[in-house]
This record gives C-alpha cells, sequence and structure tokens, in this order.
C-alpha cells in the first residue's frame, strides 16, 4: 500500500514538472508571444512621450501679474486646445519685468523643451522704459534667429504692441512699427495688437492700468487664438 502512494506521488510530481517544462519552453520560442511584447513595449514608448509645445515667452502680461496663473491667457488657451482635443502643451515662459535684453540671455534655457510654437510677447517694457528701438529690434532678431536655429520647424508668432504717448509722438510710431516691420522681414505671423480691445478701459484693467484683470485676460486669450488657431489645428 505504501509503495503504491509512493508510486502515485513520483508520478504525480513528474506529471507536474513536465507540464511546467512545456508552459515555459512555449513562452520561450513563440514567435507570436515576443511580438504581442514588442508592441506592448512600443506602446508604453510613445505614451511617454511630450507633446509638442506652444511656448508664450513674454512679460508680466503674459504671467498674469496681480493674478491666479490660471487666469492668465495661457492657461485659457490650453484650456481652448484642450476642449478641442488638440495635442499640445502650452508653457507659460512670461516673467514680469522682462526685456528683450533680458528674454534673449534666457532663452536658451526656455527653449530646451520640444517647442514647436513660439509666442513671442516682448518690447513693451522696453518701449516704457525708453530703450533704444535699434536694440529692440536686434533683440528680437536674435530670439528669432535663435529658436530658428534650435529648431528650423518651429513657428513663430510675434505679438505687436503699443506704448502710450509719453516718449514723444516719433517714437511711439516707430515703436509701434517695428512688430508688423519684424513680421514681414522674418515671415513670422502677428497678433496686431495683443491689447485689443483691454488697453485704456479701466473696467478691464487692475488699478495700476496697465495689467489687465481675469476678464481683460480673457479678451488677451481671444486674440491670441485669432492668430494661433491657424497654426495648430
Amino acid at each position: 500500500m505504501k509503495i503504491t502512494n509512493l508510486s502515485t506521488l513520483i508520478l504525480a510530481i513528474f506529471c507536474l514538472v513536465f507540464l511546467n517544462s512545456c508552459k515555459n519552453e512555449k513562452k520561450q520560442t513563440d514567435p507570436a508571444s515576443e511580438e504581442n511584447t514588442t508592441e506592448e513595449v512600443a506602446s508604453e514608448e510613445n505614451n511617454t512621450e511630450k507633446a509638442p509645445v506652444i511656448l508664450f515667452f513674454g512679460t508680466s502680461l503674459t504671467a498674469g501679474l496681480g493674478l491666479d496663473t490660471a487666469e492668465a491667457y495661457p492657461a485659457l488657451i490650453q484650456k481652448k486646445i484642450d476642449s478641442l482635443h488638440i495635442d499640445f502643451e502650452v508653457v507659460n515662459a512670461g516673467l514680469s519685468g522682462e526685456t528683450t535684453a533680458s528674454g534673449l540671455n534666457r532663452l536658451d534655457w526656455v527653449l530646451k523643451q520640444n517647442v514647436a510654437v513660439l509666442v513671442i510677447e516682448l518690447g513693451a517694457n522696453d518701449g516704457l522704459r525708453g530703450v533704444s528701438l535699434d536694440e529692440t529690434k536686434s533683440n528680437l532678431e536674435e530670439i528669432i534667429k535663435i529658436a530658428r536655429e534650435k529648431n528650423p520647424e518651429v513657428k513663430i508668432i510675434l505679438a505687436g504692441m503699443q506704448i502710450p504717448p509719453n516718449m514723444g509722438e516719433e517714437y511711439t510710431a516707430e515703436f509701434r512699427s517695428l512688430f508688423p516691420d519684424l513680421v514681414r522681414e522674418y515671415d513670422l505671423k502677428l497678433i496686431p495688437f495683443l491689447l485689443e480691445g483691454v488697453a485704456g478701459n479701466s473696467e478691464l484693467n487692475q488699478q495700476d492700468g496697465i495689467h489687465p484683470t481675469a476678464e481683460g485676460q480673457q479678451i488677451l486669450a481671444d486674440n491670441v487664438w485669432e492668430i494661433l488657431k491657424g497654426e495648430v489645428q
């Protein structure tokens, strides 16, 4: 009786080992299994790829000074893009007090991302400080050239700006024309005037009379989207 039970146990162990061996062999040699595994890995890698970036490179107007970041126009553009199921990531690189010179100095750092669309909102602080128009133009030209060297396929949009007549009629007029001149020279897209519909309206600006309220930022977003939509759709 004991011998019979022992024989039965040995036979059961042998069958179990044999079955496991067959399973392992199939797993190692089945081409279909290897193909499926490769496809799964590739799928995972694709899912981890980052979306192309729309980089808003500008001043406190872009940063949304005095407001929550979610109220600034770049964040509103992201909401618009998401609602349309467009695969872009918006990055707000606005910095209060930014001039074209300081923007040029930090350009390499902000371009370390996969920038597909670059929206340049710089120059307003130059104008308010009376910076030489030649210097402002030269800095913007360098920003454009460096961005294209980094990515020849990058789409560049320049935000037009105007300033109060404090600096004199001639300076003010030349400042206003600087942006469309650059657009023609470098084949860019132009937002004619970023603050269109907001500048000079006390109800749409904060107490300083310069920076838009949340409602004003929504109008800025509309002004930007009017040009940007043709570059992302």
